[in-house]
């Protein structure tokens, strides 16, 4: 995953986009099943029985397979879409790159706050930097990502990551290898994709103030 948030590598299973039909690893995929009420039904952890079909993680192709009915093609049946989908699924996918956070950190391997991340930078615990889209540009220039990975999450806001490390806000995290670090990284992918790519450093506004115990 660059700082963008999009992850570079193409390993894992591979599976068709039913609006671009374009093959792709299925981290970069969110799968869809038809429900027995005839509606659409995001299956963001891909355990939901029947014949799945798969869309490119991006607000354009949500949009664009709820209205051109490419849903109901791929399904083979008509089915409805829930309304706002994809702010539904980026909530989806947004409550879970937290929990997966938090389940890593009670294993020890993630920290948050300023001087931890860094000390992990430094002497190469981290493999992943994780800091808040809606944090100063000025303050997160300060840390890069790990050089051997170049392994960045920007897309979740401080008070995400602050969930994620029982806190109220957080500006600053960093995952070690191993446990499901390398799960943190393919799901916030998939919510960098929703949300446009957010976090980038591209020296836009500043929002939020950065501190050395966030």
């Amino acid at each position: 995953m660059t700082r963008g948030g999009q992850k570079e590598t193409g390993e894992g299973p591979e599976r068709r986009c039913i609006v671009s039909g374009e093959v792709g690893p299925k981290a970069g995929l969110i799968r869809f099943v038809a429900g027995p009420d005839g509606q659409v039904v995001p299956d963001v952890l891909g355990r939901l029985p029947g014949r799945g079909f798969w869309v490119t993680s991006t607000r354009e192709a949500l949009d664009r397979a709820a209205a051109k009915g490419l849903f109901s093609r791929a399904a083979r049946t008509k089915v409805t879409t829930p309304a706002e989908l994809a702010d539904l699924i980026e909530g989806m996918l947004a409550r879970r790159v937290v929990e997966l956070i938090s389940l890593t950190r009670k294993a020890g391997l993630a920290v948050t706050g300023y001087e931890k991340v860094k000390d992990w930078l430094v002497n190469g615990t981290a493999t992943v930097l994780i800091q808040a889209s809606d944090g100063s540009e000025r303050g997160k220039s300060k840390l890069r990502p790990p050089e051997k990975t170049g392994l960045f999450i920007g897309c979740l806001t401080a008070q995400e990551i602050g969930l994620a490390f029982g806190r109220e806000h957080a500006i600053h995290g960093a995952l070690a290898a191993g446990g499901l670090s390398n799960r943190v990284v393919e799901e916030a992918a998939r919510l960098a994709g929703l949300r446009g790519g957010a976090g980038q450093h591209d020296g836009g506004e500043t929002a939020g103030e950065d501190t050395k115990t966030a």
